[in-house]
C-alpha cells in the first residue's frame, strides 16, 4: 500500500510502515513538510498515494471539492500515542480497510473505532 504522511506524524511512523511492508513517505522526503493542505492533497493523488494524517481538515477539503481522492486514514488521537503505536495500529487495521482506500475512502481510526465513509462526500453527509 502506498502511503503519505502528513507533517503531523513523525517520520519514525513511516519508516515502521515500511518495515511492515507499505511503500510509506513522509511529506519531507518529497520537500512539502511546509505545504498547505491543498498542496499535500493533490500531491497524494497526483502520486496515488493514500494520505496518513491527524488532521481533519482533509475530510473537509474532499468534501467540499465533492473529490473522489485521494483516499485519506485519520488518526484519531494520535497525541495519545507514540510513533511505535501509531504505527502498530496502522498496520493493524491496514488489511480490515485496505479494499475501501484503494477505492476512494477517507478511514477515521482510533484505538477503540474504526469509521469508513465511501467518496465522494455528498453535502447531505457532513
Amino acid at each position: 500500500m502506498k502511503l503519505l504522511l502528513d507533517a503531523n506524524l513523525s517520520p519514525e511512523v513511516g519508516r515502521r510502515l515500511k518495515e511492515a511492508g507499505h511503500d510509506a513517505i513522509h511529506v519531507a522526503d518529497i520537500e512539502l513538510l511546509t505545504a498547505t493542505d491543498p498542496e499535500i492533497l493533490r500531491a497524494a493523488a497526483q502520486e496515488e498515494r493514500i494520505l496518513l494524517t491527524a488532521d481533519s481538515d482533509f475530510g473537509a477539503l474532499l468534501a467540499l471539492g465533492s473529490l473522489e481522492s485521494p483516499s485519506v486514514l485519520l488518526l484519531r488521537s494520535a497525541d495519545h500515542l507514540r510513533p511505535n503505536e501509531q504505527a502498530e495500529l496502522i498496520a493493524a487495521n491496514l488489511p480490515q480497510i485496505a479494499k475501501d482506500l484503494e477505492k476512494g475512502a477517507i478511514v477515521s481510526l482510533a484505538r477503540d473505532r474504526l469509521r469508513v465513509r465511501d467518496l465522494p462526500i455528498s453535502g447531505s453527509e457532513q
